[in-house]
């Protein structure tokens, strides 16, 4: 308790290994709250100090906790090619009002094997025309995978971005069936 009588924020965390590298996952008493690719140890410290700054609080590394047990579970079961949805209660606190927006349509409505277009999610949420907000809003987007803007690709077909790297983005769409695997 804080000096207010208050419950302090707790994250927890934790480094999983993955077909894709490490990915820190960080949860809260509301949910999974982030995920980042690549959590090599500077990666690492460098989301927890924004998570620091973010939501204040106590972050504490707990591979255990049962606040992350279930999404190492699911996360696991993805890349084993036996899930194709995430069913997990989410934080959104790191994202808000049209990020947040888009961000919901993303995780409710581009199922696991399938793509949108960036023009076309901004229809989705009532801005037609918004494809470069829809953009910015996979590229602030706290919960990759799960969230899983890797669906959102070019109207002519192309890839586009990801804050992933290209790399892992055509693997997340190649374990989806979305892209044929590598040849090497």
């Amino acid at each position: 308790m804080d000096s207010l009588g208050q419950d302090e924020q707790r994250v927890v965390w934790a480094v999983v290994g993955t077909d894709i590298g490490p990915l820190m996952l960080a949860a809260t008493r509301s949910g999974l709250v982030n995920v980042v690719f690549h959590a090599s140890d500077a990666v690492r410290d460098r989301a927890l100090e924004r998570l620091a700054a973010r939501l204040g609080g106590q972050l504490v590394e707990d591979p255990g906790s049962p606040l992350l047990a279930e999404a190492i579970r699911q996360l696991r079961a993805y890349f084993a090619g036996e899930r194709h949805g995430f069913d997990l209660p989410l934080d959104w606190s790191l994202s808000s009002g049209f990020n947040r927006q888009v961000l919901r349509e993303l995780a409710s409505g581009v199922p696991y094997g399938s793509v949108v277009g960036y023009g076309d999610l901004a229809g989705r949420v009532g801005q037609p025309g918004g494809a470069q907000a829809v953009g910015v809003a996979m590229g602030s987007n706290p919960l990759p995978v799960v969230v899983p803007c890797h669906r959102v690709v070019e109207s002519d077909g192309g890839i586009g971005g990801f804050g992933g790297g290209l790399e892992t983005k055509r693997k997340l769409l190649a374990l989806e069936g979305v892209l044929p695997e590598p040849l090497f």
